[in-house]
């Protein structure tokens, strides 16, 4: 068995169907079913048929890839996709072979998946996420014995401490995804650095560089709320927060989910923040959609990314115990 990467678009626009149908797919929905084409030399024809306008490079890396994601990936095989509506990875089990099924206009080429488990970004080795970053559509994770690791993460019952690898750990990954891998690193500095209530102390300094004038509770019980937070001199002016926080390794449930409704009411107030660092039921995901106006949800990405957009704005004690450069860097075409 192996485990393989396969992206569901460049923004993230095929995940909710792969999620929800239980799939796999690419995009390169310019090419018809394919699974007439019995070796890798007739694909790649079809391919340069179908994308004339394409190089020669992105001919030989496109028709490769789709190759691999119908004859290379084999029933078993475990499959990661790294989710961009969410910091998380889906880990999942091929179960079928490649079948051309619309299932969306967006959805064509489709290997059907038993999904197991969504697990935050944080959780996984920084050498692992660098894997994940290729800027590849699909591929296989060989190096860094990631299969095996994968596996142990997926393992309820594998209690046994991690064996130390028999070579060395390979941090980079050609093609790396420069801005995911920096965002990853930040994810595991963040998850070492502010635990429990320092987490709420984190994003109580967002919301103050946002223009918020805020109250944070002291740790310990919080009554269901860790933050008070209001625009104006005095806080007194809409819009009005009350935020919570959960810094736990486990998704946040319904029943905080309700009681952040609960003390929404109860300090009047028509908006809440609900923060959890390790994402959210898909309960809790349903219920948010429908109090779309009231409550807004923050996993560990988007909490990133409000790091890097109010950074400068950070007060000098958060920037200390969290030091960040911004750099430039060349972009390149993308591989696939």
């Amino acid at each position: 068995m192996a485990l393989w990467v396969v992206r569901a678009g460049r923004h993230g626009e095929q995940e909710a169907v792969a999620l929800e149908k239980g799939v796999v797919c690419h995009g390169w929905n310019e090419l018809p079913d394919y699974s007439a084409c019995q070796s890798r030399e007739a694909l790649k024809a079809l391919y340069k048929k179908m994308l004339p306008m394409e190089r020669d490079k992105q001919v030989f890396s496109g028709a490769g890839q789709t190759w691999r994601f119908a004859h290379d990936i084999k029933r078993g095989d475990l499959v990661a996709l790294p989710l961009k509506a969410q910091a998380a990875i889906a880990l999942g089990r091929v179960t079928g072979d490649y079948e051309y099924r619309e299932l969306a206009p967006n959805v064509r080429h489709t290997r059907k998946v038993k999904w197991i488990k969504t697990i935050p970004r944080a959780a996984f080795d920084q050498d692992i996420l660098n894997i994940f970053g290729s800027t590849l559509t699909v591929f296989q994770a060989e190096r860094n014995d990631a299969e095996a690791r994968v596996e142990a993460m997926l393992s309820k019952e594998s209690t046994e401490a991690p064996q130390p690898l028999a070579h060395p750990i390979e941090t980079q990954e050609p093609s790396l995804d420069i801005e995911g891998a920096a965002s990853d690193q930040l994810l595991g500095f963040i998850a070492q650095h502010f635990h429990g209530h320092d987490m709420a102390r984190l994003v109580d300094a967002i919301l103050r560089a946002q223009g918020y004038r805020t109250k944070v509770s002291p740790p310990g019980p919080d009554g269901g709320v860790d933050i008070l937070a209001g625009k104006g001199l005095l806080g007194f002016d809409e819009p009005r927060l009350c935020v919570q926080v959960k810094a736990t390794q486990a998704a946040a449930d319904q029943k905080t989910f309700n009681e952040l409704l609960g003390v929404m009411s109860k300090y009047k107030t028509q908006q809440g923040l609900f923060v959890s660092w390790s994402g959210y039921t898909k309960a809790v995901l349903q219920d948010a959609k429908k109090e779309h106006f009231s409550i807004r949800l923050w996993d560990q990405g988007d909490l990133v990314d409000a790091i890097l957009a109010y950074y400068e704005h950070l007060d000098e004690e958060i920037r200390a115990e969290l030091p960040l450069k911004r750099i430039w860097v060349l972009v390149r075409d993308e591989e696939g």
